[in-house]
Parts: structure tokens; C-alpha cells; sequence
């Protein structure tokens, strides 16, 4: 914290943060830093108490569940629940209702696709994420897994063009089966194209060939390529005989792919300095202003990326028609249990980091809310994590309307996506949309940190499962079912999104198409995936299947998750015969986990990455992984199925690991031998300290020694 600050009614806010709001963020918009400054410390004097409140609210909750576990060793399904009821942990029933949310882009509630989530702190990665609306299907089908073999620089060019064929014919089935021809399939057409009215292709027989749905067509682009919708998205094909080195005259497809993304502020940044979070509201703005850009050098060259701009055809009529290209942005705050010292009260304490994010981030979307580039509708979409339960979901919507009064915008403008990821949110999730009924705009399962919070809330029940079979239980398989159910009960079908989680193993896109429909058959109108090319081939799947009428079908059957599954704890079973030579295995994959993230996020700041696991498969690591993989090392630890000094063991056995997998990266710091620097103290700390950290959150541990490393680096 500078030791600049200035004192606004009852905050200090630091001097380069009040800088930053003034002279970037409050350029070209009616209202003034200190005006803006003024309005937070009203807020901040009304909702500091209730943050504090909500916050114990959980501490008292938890403590009294441990109390009940430690008193109740074998557990009586009936009592359990009832006990729950008693203390408050089950909300009353809203009664029936249907969400009456306006204003929402098409994007979510009218279109299911693919869900992007990028760390807000990376631009190039933002910029990526944010144009892969549209992507290249060759590109996609080419350069992964979903064709084996991928060869190298070095492969011949009889192999590559076997590729670039095997490419191609993945493409005409694609199209064969989600815009069929007449008679016909795509591998039979050439470059020439007529268009009078209807679209008509010519065969390489001599004969015309025809769209079974000719509402298929929608219109041309300028240089002669065919855009279609399906399902409400949209597709392109690229025909050109002369570069194509298929025997079709299709020389692309480009699929309308990243329908939404999500910037994120929280899971998978790493904002600890001041510093760091500004760069974050920086990006940030750069998006709502349109001017967001990044220069790089990749082999030699230097690159230069911004937004993409809109994407101009020409209907059926002959009249320009305009697509966007570029997602449609939802930023997810930080949640109420994160606190900052950028602005702190005049006691010198600090303030709640999830009431400032709602602040910045809404004051920042004012710009584009006159330029409307983002939301057509002139909505703002703000995710909010790790909320417990309705009352907190209720003191998130009286926020919102306070800044929304605050900046002299219209009521219900700010939108909620509520993360589902908390075992009491998932319990009320009814309750939950009822309190955000006029603003909801998304609900998710996030299948990580959910599994965090089953752990973390059992801790003294009982020795979990092992973390891989943990899934396998029916409390997981009730939990995404009521999920989707709620919301199809509350109405948010074709009003807002209801979505999955990510699929974590960005590599392996071959096994991703061959898994991932599941979320779609399951009423999932989106779905996480971990980059623009999973979001490309993804979207295949949206293509082959119709979400909206696959929720009409749930919607009709009424078929409801049986609600008691949802309280079954994953326990250890007899059957699981966990052997020493299992035991070991089980904390060294923990142990590797963890060490592969913190090292990265201590030591470099990098809150979300691709970190490579003990059979070196390359996973997406975030602070949502790191709590299952901390509190299920803490769960064993406390009944016993492991030592300290096995753990220790483990943590310096994959300290060597971890650094054999990163010796070429340049800025890596290698933990052994020494084994004493911060960021294998933190992730020795994530375990040893997990039963005691509020609801098994990692946060405090990892700012904490992230801190110590950045004091330490300075003081060199």
C-alpha cells in the first residue's frame, strides 16, 4: 500500500488507484473521482457491517456442524437434516415464482454455446478469449488430437496433406449433418456458388445441389463466403477450388464459437498489489472503451492483437446484415470473504474487495453503456462467486441497486450470475434465485470448488473418498441434475444461461468432443472450456443438438433429483481398501497438484495456467483445484489415513517433479533442495492449516506468502 493516500469522508484511498479512476476510468463519463470516491464511502458506511455479518454467519454455521459430527459418529440421515433445519442452514421454500428479468442479450438468453473464462490480467489471453466468437474448424480439427498423429515441422508433406484431407472430410460430415444438402454432401461441391434468391451449389457431377432447410442461408459476405445458422449460431464456409487442397471446394469453415466470456477477476487472477489489481480494472476498461490491445514478439516477429471488429454480410435481400465479433463479456467479481487495503476505512482497516469490485467494475461498464458495442441492450453482467445461500444473494442485489443509484444508472441494469459452487447455495438454490429474480442472468455448476465445499463442510465427519472417485457419489450426480431442474422450475428457460463446468484438460481435444456432449443432453445452455479452440470444437456439439428443446423435454417430464441425495457425504468406503502403496499415491498427487499451481502463483503471479500433473498431462490449474486438492490432503491428515511426516515427504519427493517440468521455463525458481522457500511453505501451509481456513478458501495463505515473496524480492 502507497504510503500516499487521499481521505474521502471515511475512507483513505490510496493516491495511485485515485489517479487511475480519475484520470482513465472517469474520462468521458458525467461523474467525477471524488464524486465516485463520495459514493463508496456511503456504500462502504452501509454494507461493511452486513459483509462482516454474512461472514460470521458462515463461522457460526460451520462450527456448529463440526460440533454435531464430533458428537454424531455414525450419522442418521434424518436427524442430520432436521439438525440443518435447526440451525438455520435450509432457507424457507419461496414458494412458486418465475424470474422476470429484462433487457438480456440474446447472446444468453436466445443462443447456447460454448463459455469461455479468462484471467482478466493477461491481455493477450483476454483478447484470444474475447475473438474466439468466431473461430477456424480446420484449424481446430488440424492442429489437435481430434486427428491422431499431429507430426511436426519435420513430417512429410505426404503425411501433412493426408491431414489437411482427413480435415477437410471431418468438416463436409460436420456440414453433411447440421446443414444437409439434397441429395448431396459437401465433398461433392466446387467454388462456384449461385445465389438468386436461394443459395445453389454446384457439383463436381454437373449437377445443382440444394439446402434441405433453405432458411438455413442467411446471407454472403463480401468476399463470396456462406453464412448459415443453425440453432442460432452461426457458420461460415469458406469455398475456394484454388486453395483448397481437398477435392471439395471448401477451404474453411469458421464457427460463431465463444458465444459469452467470462473476464475473471477471481479464480484465475492473481491480484495481490495494488498494482496487479489495477492492471486488472486497466484490462478491464480496455474492453468497455474498445481499445484493449497487445503487442508481442513470436518468432521474431512483433505482433500487435486488438477486438475484432463487426462482421459485415449481405442478407437474402441484398441488405447489410452485421454480426458481432467479439463475445459478449461477463466479468466476475471477487467474493465477500476477499478484502483490500487500496481503500481502507479511517481506522486504517481494511475493506471488503467484493464491494469495491462492484464499484470499479460497474462505474468502469458505464462507457459502455453509451456505446452499447458489448451489450446491445445496455445491460451489465457481473458473475458473483461464492456466494452462501440466499441471504448473502439478497445482500448482493441491495448492493447492486445502491450503485446503481450510486452512478445514476436505471434499476435491474447490473445482472447476476450466480455461481452454484457452495454445498448451502446448492441446498437454497431455489431461495437464490428468488432473491436475484429481477436481475439473474446465469447459474452454474462449478463441479471444483463445489467438491472443495463438500469436503471442507464434512471435515470432521469423517475420511473422504478418493479425491478422483468423489464424483462417483450421488450427492455429485444430484447436485448438476438440480442444477439444471431449479432453473428450468424458476424460469430461465430462454431468459438466462444455465451452465457447466470446465473441461480441465486443454490437450486432449479428442476425448473433450467425445465427453462433453453430456452437458448439453443434461440442459446445459453453456459450458466451460479452457481455450479458443476447445470453444471452436465445442460448438460442434451446440451445432448437433438443440439445448432449448432438450430443456422443453426435462420442463415436461418434471422429473426432480431426489433433494436427501444431496446431503450423502462422500465417505471413505470399505470397498475403496486403500493400501499403504494407495495412500501414497493418493498425497503425492495432492501434493503435485498443489505444488504446481502455488509455485506459479506465488513466484510469478500467474493465477490460472496449465500445469502438468504427476503422469505429466497438462491440466488447467486454478484456485478452485487447489482447494480440493489442500482440503482432501487436510481431510486425511486429521482422521489419520496419513501422517504429517508422509506429507512433508510428499511435498519434497514432487518439489523434484515440479521442477524437472518446469527447467525451461526462464523465470522459474526451483523449490529443492532447500525446501524453504515461499512457495513450498505456502503449500505445506495449504494442508497443515486447511480443517482451519474459512471454508477451506485458499486465498489467505497465498497472499500471504505472496506477499512475503514480493517484500523480499524489493529488499533485494
Amino acid at each position: 500500500m502507497s504510503a500516499e493516500h487521499q481521505v474521502i469522508n471515511d475512507i483513505k484511498v490510496d493516491k495511485v488507484f485515485f489517479d487511475f479512476i480519475d484520470k482513465e476510468v472517469c474520462e468521458e463519463l458525467d461523474i467525477s473521482a471524488t464524486e465516485f470516491f463520495q459514493s463508496l464511502s456511503t456504500i462502504l458506511v452501509k454494507y461493511q457491517d452486513e459483509n462482516k455479518s454474512l461472514l460470521e454467519k458462515r463461522k457460526e454455521l460451520q462450527s456448529k456442524i463440526d460440533d454435531w459430527h464430533l458428537n454424531n459418529k455414525r450419522i442418521d440421515p434424518g436427524k442430520y437434516k432436521n439438525f440443518l433445519k435447526d440451525i438455520g442452514y435450509f432457507a424457507p421454500d419461496p414458494g412458486e415464482f418465475t424470474i422476470d428479468v429484462e433487457e438480456v442479450d440474446d447472446e444468453i438468453s436466445q443462443v447456447s454455446g460454448p463459455q469461455l473464462v479468462v484471467p482478466i490480467t493477461n491481455q493477450r489471453f483476454v483478447l484470444n478469449a474475447v475473438n474466439a466468437r468466431w473461430g477456424s474448424l480446420f484449424d481446430c480439427l488440424y492442429g489437435t488430437n481430434v486427428i491422431p498423429n499431429r507430426g511436426s515441422m519435420t513430417t512429410s508433406f505426404a503425411h501433412n496433406l493426408q491431414r489437411v484431407n482427413r480435415t477437410a472430410e471431418l468438416a463436409c460430415e460436420f456440414l453433411d449433418e447440421i446443414a444437409p444438402l439434397k441429395g448431396a454432401s459437401y465433398r461433392q461441391i466446387t467454388s462456384q456458388v449461385k445465389y438468386t434468391g436461394a443459395l445453389i451449389f454446384n457439383l463436381d457431377n454437373g449437377e445443382l445441389a440444394t439446402l434441405i432447410n433453405p432458411e438455413q442461408f442467411i446471407g454472403l459476405g463480401d468476399n463470396g463466403n456462406i453464412l448459415l445458422r443453425n440453432n442460432n449460431l452461426h457458420l461460415e464456409i469458406v469455398c475456394d477450388q484454388e486453395k483448397s487442397l481437398h477435392k471439395s471446394g471448401i477451404f474453411d469453415v469458421i464457427l460463431e464459437s465463444a458465444v459469452t466470456t467470462i473476464v475473471d477477476f477471481e479464480d484465475s487472477a492473481s491480484t495481490v498489489s495494488d498494482e496487479e489489481k489495477i492492471h486488472g480494472y486497466r484490462n478491464y476498461l480496455g474492453l468497455m472503451r474498445r481499445d484493449l490491445n497487445s503487442t508481442f514478439t513470436k518468432n521474431g516477429h512483433t505482433i500487435t492483437r486488438s477486438l475484432n471488429k463487426v462482421k459485415e454480410y449481405f442478407d437474402t435481400k441484398g441488405e447489410k446484415l452485421l454480426l458481432p465479433g467479439t463475445s459478449l463479456t461477463l466479468v466476475r467479481n471477487v467474493g465477500i470473504h476477499m478484502r483490500t487495503r487500496m481503500v481502507r476505512n479511517l481506522d486504517d482497516s481494511s475493506t471488503p474487495e467484493g464491494i469495491l469490485d462492484t464499484m470499479v467494475t460497474s462505474l468502469i461498464a458505464l462507457h459502455d453503456l453509451k456505446l452499447k458495442t458489448n451489450s446491445k441492450k445496455g445491460s451489465v453482467y457481473i458473475v458473483k462467486p461464492k456466494l452462501h445461500g440466499p441471504d448473502e444473494v439478497k445482500f448482493t442485489m441491495d448492493l447492486f441497486e445502491s450503485v446503481e443509484h450510486a452512478l445514476s444508472i436505471k434499476k435491474n441494469t447490473l445482472k447476476i450470475g450466480i455461481m452454484d459452487e457452495e454445498r448451502r447455495t446448492t441446498l437454497n438454490l431455489k431461495a437464490c434465485i428468488f432473491e436475484a429474480k429481477s436481475r439473474i442472468i446465469f447459474i452454474n455448476t462449478g463441479f471444483l470448488d463445489r467438491t472443495g465445499d463438500e469436503i471442507h463442510t464434512s471435515m470432521m465427519a469423517g475420511a473422504m473418498r478418493c479425491k478422483n472417485l468423489i464424483k462417483e457419489e450421488d450427492w455429485f450426480s444430484a447436485y448438476e441434475e438440480n442444477n439444471v431442474s431449479i432453473g428450468l422450475e424458476c424460469g430461465l428457460y430462454k431468459k438466462a444461461q444455465i451452465g457447466k463446468g470446465m473441461w480441465a484438460q486443454p490437450d486432449q481435444m479428442r476425448e473433450m468432443l467425445d465427453n462433453k456432449m453430456v452437458h448439453l443432453e443434461a440442459g446445459a445452455s453453456c459450458s466451460w472450456v479452457p481455450s479458443p479452440t476447445a470453444a471452436t470444437l465445442h460448438a460442434t456439439h451446440y451445432h448437433r443438438f438443440d439445448v432449448f428443446t432438450q430443456q422443453q423435454e426435462i420442463l415436461s417430464k418434471q422429473k426432480k433429483p431426489n433433494q436427501d441425495d444431496l446431503l450423502v457425504i462422500p465417505f471413505l468406503k470399505l470397498a475403496d481398501q486403500l493400501s499403504e502403496e494407495k495412500i501414497t499415491n493418493e498425497i503425492n498427487n495432492n501434493a503435485q497438484s498443489i505444488l504446481g499451481y502455488v509455485v506459479r502463483w506465488i513466484n510469478q503471479g500467474i493465477g490460472c495456467s496449465k500445469v502438468q500433473d504427476i503422469n505429466h498431462v497438462g491440466l488447467m490449474e486454478d484456485r478452485a483445484t487447489l482447494r480440493i486438492s489442500s482440503q482432501h490432503m487436510a481431510n486425511w491428515l486429521h482422521h489419520g489415513i496419513c501422517t504429517k511426516e508422509q506429507v512433508i515427504e510428499a511435498f519434497k519427493k514432487m518439489a523434484l517433479i515440479v521442477d524437472d517440468q518446469n527447467k525451461n521455463d526462464p523465470h522459474y525458481i526451483p523449490m529443492a533442495p532447500e525446501y524453504n522457500c515461499y512457495a513450498f511453505k505456502a503449500s505445506n501451509a495449504l494442508v497443515f492449516e486447511g480443517a482451519d481456513q474459512a471454508n477451506g478458501y485458499t486465498e489467505d495463505i497465498l497472499i500471504k506468502y505472496r506477499r512475503k515473496f514480493l517484500e523480499a524480492k524489493q529488499a533485494k
